[in-house]
């Protein structure tokens, strides 16, 4: 099964995104310039295999839900991700703002 839901955080909406998988779950939350994801982004391949694309993402693990992954602090984050003020260790809605 597939969901996909609006997520206001500070006055901006983000879109959601999970996916019931076999003994998992996908989760991404995207805005327009990024997204944060579950531990299944592979933050090395867009740093190094697809760095020209500039990619803004970060990556939580150990999330379960949407909710957890908006509260996770950010175990990896993209060089571009890293230009634009975002940290690792931040948690991923404050990252998603950075995003707007």
């Amino acid at each position: 099964m597939m969901n996909l839901s609006p997520v206001e955080i500070g006055g901006h909406t983000f879109l959601a995104v999970s996916v019931q998988l076999p003994k998992t779950n996908l989760l991404v939350v995207t805005s327009e310039k990024g997204y944060i994801m579950c531990g299944a982004l592979d933050v090395g391949l867009l740093n190094e295999k697809l760095q020209d694309r500039k990619i803004i993402a970060g990556r939580a693990v150990g999330v379960k839900t949407i909710d957890q992954l908006l509260d996770a602090p950010l175990e990896s984050i993209t060089i571009e991700a890293q230009n634009i003020g975002i940290t690792k260790g931040m948690i991923g809605r404050d990252a998603l703002l950075k995003m707007v």
